[in-house]
């Protein structure tokens, strides 16, 4: 009997569990380091050979990994959010987590800190990212889509603060947003953390002060009796 699949046949496609965990591990490698060597010596200081070089793999590894802009855009979004292609950060496990908790409080003390460590994480290689986008119009497009993402997540963060009565709802919500996108960035992290020597706690405990103040509630936020 032969066993030659007759040619109608479709043939199935074979997904190794192993070969996708050693690609995903071999892919966080080289994000890892392109994001210290972006952070470090800027996007054009960065060379693929040398991310190659601190990853572990040969160039040829790299370069299947993306165009360099891409792992610039990659990097970014990994050390932000802990993972690639995020959306929407509302429907992100880590901040949907904290949002479920009616504690007003804790609620506001946990999205700043996540906010807090993302950009300890990430704010110099948004540098690099703004930098690179200046010469690199592709680049330059992504950034616009990133920045879009980023938008209608303030716009989201402005309206859980309402419902909680964080906020107040005197204060039309896009302007809102545009107070706290200017307090929550990347750029006034490093101002306040690279530039005057702030310590992470310090910036943790200003944003959960300034951001209820600037929303228009000046008490001190209470627990939610559940």
């Amino acid at each position: 009997m032969s066993v030659v699949p007759d040619a109608t046949t479709p043939t199935r496609g074979y997904r190794s569990p192993l070969r996708d965990e050693q690609a995903a591990e071999t892919r966080s490698r080289i994000l890892s380091a392109a994001a210290e060597l972006f952070a470090s010596n800027g996007y054009g200081g960065t060379s693929l050979s040398r991310i190659g070089e601190l990853a572990g793999v040969s160039v040829e590894t790299v370069k299947a990994s993306g165009f360099k802009r891409d792992l610039l855009l990659a990097a970014f979004e990994n050390s932000f959010a802990g993972m690639e292609g995020i959306e929407s950060l509302a429907t992100h496990a880590p901040v949907a987590e904290i949002t479920a908790d009616l504690d007003n409080a804790r609620y506001l003390a946990g999205i700043m800190h996540f906010l807090a460590e993302s950009n300890r994480r990430s704010s110099r290689l948004w540098t690099a990212l703004v930098s690179a986008a200046v010469s690199d119009l592709e680049l330059s497009t992504k950034l616009d889509g990133l920045q879009e993402r980023r938008r209608a997540d303030i716009l989201v963060l402005v309206d859980e603060l309402q419902n909680r009565g964080i906020a107040t709802s005197s204060i039309p919500p896009e302007t809102h947003a545009d107070t706290l996108s200017f307090i929550l960035s990347p750029e006034g992290y490093n101002q306040l953390v690279h530039d005057s020597g702030w310590s992470q706690e310090a910036y943790e405990g200003w944003l959960i002060r300034t951001v209820p103040a600037l929303s228009g509630h000046s008490a001190q936020i209470s627990q939610t009796q559940e």
